[in-house]
C-alpha cells in the first residue's frame, strides 16, 4: 500500500426525484433524477484514474444506479450491501417536515431537539443505524481488496460512519454535510482513520 493506507471514496447517491420538496426519504426507494444522473457521472469522471478496485452500495435503487455510474469506467459492477441503506424513518417516511409538523408536532420538535437519540416513529435512531452500519463499513476493509475503494451510501449513513471513524459523538451528526452527489475520502491505515476530504460537490464538465 505504499506511504497510504486503503483509500476510500465515500459518495452519497445523486440527487432523487422530487428533491425539491425536502422530503424525508429514508428506506422508500426512489429513482435518480436526471440531474443526480449527471452528478453520478461526473464524479465517475472525477474518479476515473483513481485506480478504483472494488464498490460496494446500499441495496436501495438511487445508491445502486449511482454505483453502477461510478464503476463503468473501471468495468466494475457494485456490490450490495443492504446494512448500508439509509435511516428507517419510519411513519415519517416520505413526508416532507410541513406534512410532519402538521401530523405530530410534538414529536417532530422533540426529533429534531435531539436528533442524535430519538428514534423516528416506528423507524431508528442514529444509533441503531451505527449499530448496522459501521459494521457492515469496517468490514469491507477486511475482503482481501487491495487498492482504493468506493461505498455509494445516503446522507444519514454516510455523516453516522464519519461521526464513528473520526471518533465524534453522534450529537455531531449534522456537523457534516453530505450533499446529493458529492464525495468524501477517508483513508483507513494500521486501525486509525484520517479524513482527506469532505463533501466535495461533483465538478461541472
Amino acid at each position: 500500500m505504499g506511504a497510504l493506507g486503503t483509500l476510500i471514496y465515500l459518495l452519497r447517491h445523486g440527487e432523487i426525484e422530487d428533491a425539491e420538496r425536502r422530503r424525508f426519504v429514508g428506506h422508500v426507494d426512489v429513482a435518480l433524477s436526471p440531474r443526480g444522473v449527471r452528478q453520478a457521472a461526473a464524479q465517475a469522471h472525477r474518479l476515473r484514474e483513481s485506480g478504483l478496485t472494488a464498490i460496494f452500495t446500499s441495496d436501495l435503487a438511487r445508491a445502486r444506479h449511482t454505483g453502477e455510474i461510478i464503476g463503468a469506467p473501471h468495468g466494475l459492477r457494485p456490490t450490495i450491501v443492504p446494512a448500508l441503506r439509509e435511516m428507517n424513518m419510519g411513519r415519517w417516511d416520505g413526508l416532507t417536515a410541513v406534512e410532519i409538523t402538521e401530523r405530530d408536532p410534538a414529536g417532530f420538535a422533540a426529533w429534531t431537539a435531539r436528533i442524535a437519540e430519538v428514534p423516528f416513529p416506528d423507524g431508528e435512531s442514529a444509533s441503531d443505524l451505527l449499530a448496522r452500519a459501521w459494521p457492515a463499513f469496517s468490514g469491507l476493509l477486511h475482503r482481501r481488496v487491495v487498492g482504493p475503494i468506493a461505498v455509494v451510501g445516503h446522507g444519514g449513513t454516510n455523516r453516522a460512519l464519519l461521526c464513528r471513524a473520526l471518533g465524534l459523538p453522534l450529537g455531531r451528526l449534522l456537523s457534516f454535510s453530505q450533499d446529493y452527489g458529492a464525495l468524501t475520502v477517508l483513508e483507513h491505515d494500521d486501525g486509525r482513520w484520517r479524513l482527506h476530504r469532505l463533501n466535495e460537490p461533483p465538478l461541472a464538465r
